[in-house]
C-alpha cells in the first residue's frame, strides 16, 4: 500500500506540472505569436508610409542608376524604421537593399514572401538569416506605380520577441518547482487519507481469498471508499454460496458431457484444446488427458479435420461437414463447427461437436434405394399388364382364343407382380448378403422369346420392331426373375429412346474361353462354353461419349426432359448393374450419338 501512496502521489503532483507545463506552452505561444502579428501590422504600416514618400525613379534610367538611387533610398530608410529595406522590381530584381549590394543579389521573384504578397496583397515568412545567424521576419506589400509594380520589403529580427519568451519561461519553471514542492506536501496528505481504509479492505479481502468467509471490512465512513467497504462484506455474506453453485454446476456439466451421444470438443482462439468429452475420446481415440492444453493440430487425425478446423478460424462462421474417419474405427461423422463469440462478438474459439451417423445413413440410403427401387421395378410388368389390357380393349377381346391368350398373360404378369413385390423387399436383404439369388437353369431361347413377347405390345405402339437372335439350347445358371428384369429394362430404354420405325435387336450367344482347345465347329466344341453373351442393340437417339462413364449411376439421365416424358427414373441402369453383377457377370455399353447404343451383358453358365 506504501508504493500505491506513492504512486499517487506522485501522480497528483505531476497532474499539476503537466497543466502548469500547458498552461506555460500555450500561454508563451500566444505571447510570440500575438508579438510576431503585431510587428507585422506595423511594418505593413511602415511599407504603406515608405512607399508614398519615396520618387520611384523613370523607366529611362539606366539600370545600374536605379541600383545605387534605391540602395541610398533603403540606406537611409534603414535609419529611421530600423529594419532592413528591399526594393524589388516585379519581375523579381531586386533594385536596392539597406544591407546588401544588390548587384550581387538573387532574383527575389520566388522568395515565400514575395510570392504570397503577389498572391495574397501582403507576404510574410519567417526564416533564418545566414548573415547574422538569427530568425528574420520578413514583410512584403506590392506597389502599384503607374503602368509598372514594385515590392518593399521590410526584415526585422526577432530577437527581442525569443527573449521575452525566454524571460516568460524562467518565470514559470521558478513558480513551477515552488508549486510542485506545495503540491508534494499536500497530495501525500491526501493520498495518506486514502490509501488507510484501503489498506483495511486489502487485508480483509486477502482472507476471503484464503476462504475465510467471516472476515469483515470496519466501515467509518459513508463515501464512496465506505461503499467499498459495503460491497466487500456483501461479497462474503454471498461468496460460499456462488462457490457452491459453481460446484454444483460444474458437475453437472460434466455429467452432461460424459453422457452425452455426441462429442465435444472445445478449442480457444489459440488453438489449443480446452476441453474434450468422454464421447469424444471414444469417437476420435484420443485422450483428452494428453490432448488438453495442446494445439489441435496435434492430435492424431486426419488432415481434412485439422483442414475444417482451420477454415473455421479463418471465417469465423458455422461448418457442417460428414466426413469418413477410419481411426480408431471406419465411421461416417457428422461434423459442426461452431464459432464462440462473446457479448461484444469478439471471437474467443470454436466448439467442435461430433455426432456418428453411420447407422442413419445406412439406413437412409437403404430405405431411399428401396423405395426408388419398388418404384421403378414396379412399372415394368404394370406396363405389361396395361399392354395386353389395352389389346383386348381394342378389339381382340372378341377373339376368345387370342383374349383366352392375353388374359393368361395378364394373369401370369399379376402373379410375378405379386413375386416382384416380394422379391424386391429380399432385394434389400441380398445387398445385405442376407439372402442369396435363387438360381435355377434357364434355357435362354425360350426365356429370352418370352420376354421379348412381353415388351412387344410397347414396341408395336410405338411402331418400333423387336427382333431376337438366340441359338437353341443355351443354358445358364441364373435368378429367373432377376435376369427378366434386367432384360426388360434394357428393352424398354431401347424402346423409349428409339424413334418410331426404329429397330431393337437382341442377341443370346454363348462365349467360349479363349484357350479351349476344342475345335467349334463339333458338338463337344459347341458345349464348352463358360459364359454366355446377351446384347440389346437399338437403332435410337444414342449416348454421348461424356455420358457414358455415368450412365450408371442412380438418378442419372442423359435426356433429362425425354427421361421424364417416357417415366424413367433414372435407376434402371443402375438395378441392371446391380443385378448383373450380383450374378458375377459384367455389363459394358458402346453407344454412337445419332446410330444407337448397344448393351453386352456376360454372365457365367455356372456359379460357384
Amino acid at each position: 500500500m506504501n508504493h500505491f501512496r506513492t504512486r499517487l502521489t506522485l501522480i497528483m503532483i505531476a497532474l499539476i506540472g503537466l497543466s502548469v507545463l500547458a498552461s506555460g506552452l500555450i500561454m508563451a505561444q500566444t505571447f510570440k505569436r500575438n508579438h510576431i502579428h503585431a510587428l507585422e501590422e506595423s511594418m505593413v504600416r511602415e511599407i504603406h508610409i515608405i512607399a508614398s514618400n519615396t520618387q520611384w525613379a523613370s523607366d529611362n534610367v539606366e539600370l545600374g542608376s536605379q541600383y545605387s538611387y534605391y540602395t541610398e533610398i533603403a540606406k537611409s530608410l534603414k535609419k529611421d524604421a530600423g529594419s532592413r529595406v528591399t526594393f524589388i522590381r516585379a519581375d523579381g530584381v531586386v533594385l536596392g537593399d539597406s544591407d546588401h549590394d544588390p548587384h550581387g543579389m538573387d532574383n527575389h521573384l520566388q522568395r515565400v514572401e514575395v510570392q504570397q504578397a503577389l498572391h495574397e496583397g501582403v507576404g510574410r515568412g519567417i526564416r533564418l538569416s545566414d548573415t547574422v545567424n538569427q530568425n528574420m521576419l520578413y514583410v512584403a506589400v506590392p506597389i502599384t506605380k503607374g503602368n509598372h509594380q514594385y515590392f518593399i520589403r521590410l526584415a526585422m529580427s526577432l530577437q527581442d520577441v525569443e527573449q521575452s519568451v525566454r524571460d516568460l519561461w524562467t518565470a514559470l519553471i521558478i513558480w513551477l518547482l515552488v508549486l510542485f514542492v506545495v503540491a508534494a506536501l499536500v497530495s501525500y496528505r491526501i493520498a495518506l487519507g486514502m490509501t488507510r481504509p484501503l489498506e483495511q479492505i486489502t487485508k480483509v479481502a486477502k482472507r476471503i481469498q484464503r476462504m475465510d468467509y467471516l472476515a469483515r471490512v470496519e466501515v467509518k465512513k459513508n463515501d464512496e471508499i465506505g461503499d467499498l467497504g459495503y460491497a466487500i462484506n456483501a461479497m462474503a455474506d454471498s461468496l460460499q454460496v456462488q462457490m457452491e453453485r459453481i460446484r454444483q454446476n460444474e458437475s453437472q456439466l460434466e455429467s452432461v458431457l460424459d453422457n452425452m451421444i455426441n462429442g465435444i470438443i472445445m478449442i480457444d482462439r489459440s488453438g489449443h484444446i480446452v476441453l474434450l468429452s468422454r464421447r469424444a475420446e471414444e469417437i476420435l481415440g484420443i485422450s483428452a488427458r494428453e490432448m488438453v492444453g495442446r494445439h489441435y493440430t496435434e492430435a492424431r487425425q486426419q488432415h481434412e479435420l485439422s483442414q475444417l478446423i482451420s477454415e473455421a478460424f479463418d471465417k469465423q462462421a458455422y461448418i457442417h461437414e460428414e466426413m469418413t474417419f477410419y481411426y480408431p474405427e471406419e465411421r461416417l461423422l457428422e461434423l459442426n463447427i461452431v464459432p464462440m463469440l462473446q457479448d461484444n462478438d469478439d471471437f474467443v474459439g470454436v466448439l467442435l461437436v461430433l455426432q456418428d451417423v453411420s447407422a442413419i445413413r445406412r439406413l437412409e440410403r437403404m430405405r431411399s434405394e428401396f423405395v426408388a427401387n419398388v418404384s421403378h421395378e414396379l412399372k415394368t410388368p404394370v406396363a405389361a399388364v396395361k399392354g395386353f389390357a389395352e389389346t383386348l380393349l381394342g378389339g381382340a377381346v372378341n377373339d376368345e382364343e387370342t383374349a383366352r391368350s392375353f388374359l393368361q398373360i395378364i394373369y401370369d404378369e399379376s402373379e410375378r407382380l405379386n413375386r416382384l413385390i416380394g422379391d424386391i423387399l429380399e432385394l434389400s436383404k441380398i445387398e445385405s448378403r442376407r439372402v442369396p439369388l435363387m438360381l435355377s437353369p434357364v434355357e435362354m431361347d425360350y426365356f429370352a422369346a418370352k420376354t421379348v413377347q412381353l415388351m412387344e405390345a410397347e414396341a408395336t405402339r410405338k411402331g418400333i420392331t423387336l427382333e431376337l437372335k438366340a441359338d437353341g439350347e443355351i443354358y445358364v445358371e441364373a435368378d429367373e426373375d432377376r435376369l427378366r428384369q434386367i432384360m426388360m429394362n434394357l428393352l424398354s430404354n431401347g424402346i423409349n429412346y428409339t424413334p418410331e420405325g426404329g429397330k431393337v435387336t437382341v442377341t443370346v450367344e454363348p462365349v467360349w474361353p479363349a484357350s479351349t482347345g476344342v475345335s467349334l465347329l463339333t458338338d463337344e466344341g459347341r458345349d464348352d462354353y463358360d459364359r454366355i453373351r446377351i446384347t440389346i442393340k437399338d437403332t435410337g437417339i444414342g449416348i454421348p461419349k461424356k455420358d457414358l462413364p455415368r450412365i450408371f449411376e442412380r438418378f442419372y439421365r442423359v435426356d433429362k426432359a425425354r427421361s421424364r416424358s417416357s417415366g424413367g427414373t433414372g435407376l434402371g441402369l443402375s438395378i441392371v448393374k446391380h443385378l448383373v453383377e450380383m450374378h458375377n457377370g459384367s455389363i459394358a455399353v458402346e453407344s454412337e450419338v445419332g446410330v444407337g447404343t448397344k448393351f453386352i451383358i456376360e454372365l457365367p453358365v455356372l456359379h460357384p
